[in-house]
């Protein structure tokens, strides 16, 4: 086992989105430069999405803009079409991500179209990626359960990721929006999944719904995964998945992981004080 893994730190973007108090860009960019300070070298910010779907993410552009960066440190932002990417590109994105789903009705719920019409919607927003020369990370939503279709088929999750990878996103991250995945369904997700691509190009993106995330993520390394995403003070779920709260917690995470003896390069009392200040930012 590798001793060493990414943690990719979703807080300001999975973290916030869904919160019912609109959160002030000072106490974002506040968390943002918190988490700098940490030793990340990926933070997801913000998410360049419609503010009338998603309020909370309206002040994107001024929290980019504004961050303390840091050398070393990624910092990303997620982009459903060719208007969030531009807007990304404007706000100086390092890089952006794209979202999928395995599951059609999630699909339909979260971005309002068939799996295969979001990976053609997808296509130039990855041209222009790679004109611009920012990399785009793809995640695929719903890897073992659906709130809308129930149980999906790892056969899916593994076309879609694959169709998201050949595309042209240098990484893919499989999520378990609702939860609901267990060690025997993530290894049923993997059986299929790396028969299509290799572990060094998968993350893992857990939810602890029902506390379970620790769990899969200790499944996920024996596959040889080596990046997952957490939320710092495990904030926050997704607006379009019922019984979505609860992402895994950072701090959690850098825990289990220093107990296994795998290395996160992170400042485990900053990151600490980070989740502290992350929690006050809940309603």
């Amino acid at each position: 086992m590798a001793d060493a893994v990414t943690l990719f730190e979703v807080g300001p973007r999975d973290g916030l989105q869904n919160e019912p108090r609109s959160i002030p860009a000072k106490d974002k960019i506040h968390l943002v430069n918190e988490l700098s300070a940490c030793g990340f070298q990926k933070i997801e910010v913000t998410s360049f999405v419609s503010p009338k779907w998603v309020p909370q993410m309206a002040d994107a552009a001024e929290v980019l803009n504004a961050i303390e960066r840091r050398a070393g440190v990624s910092y990303a932002a997620l982009t459903p079409n060719a208007r969030g990417f531009s807007d990304a590109v404007a706000a100086k994105a390092d890089e952006v991500a794209i979202f999928g789903a395995a599951s059609e009705g999630f699909s339909q719920a979260n971005i309002n179209c068939s799996i295969a019409e979001s990976l053609a919607r997808f296509v130039p927003i990855i041209e222009a990626a790679k004109v611009a020369n920012i990399p785009v990370r793809g995640y695929v939503s719903c890897i073992t359960e659906c709130p809308y279709d129930g149980a999906v088929p790892p056969d899916t999750v593994a076309a879609v990721a694959q169709d998201l990878f050949n595309m042209g996103c240098y990484e893919i991250s499989l999520g378990d929006t609702i939860g609901a995945a267990t060690p025997t369904t993530i290894n049923g997700v993997f059986d299929a999944v790396l028969e299509r691509l290799p572990a060094a190009v998968l993350a893992g993106h857990f939810h602890d719904t029902n506390g379970q995330a620790l769990a899969n993520i200790e499944t996920s390394l024996a596959r040889g995964v080596r990046v997952f995403d957490a939320a710092v003070g495990g904030l926050g779920g997704c607006p379009y998945a019922p019984g979505a709260k609860g992402n895994v917690a950072t701090e959690a995470v850098a825990q289990r992981l220093a107990t296994l003896g795998l290395d996160t390069g992170l400042d485990v009392q900053r990151l600490q004080n980070a989740a502290d200040f992350a929690k006050e930012l809940r309603t």
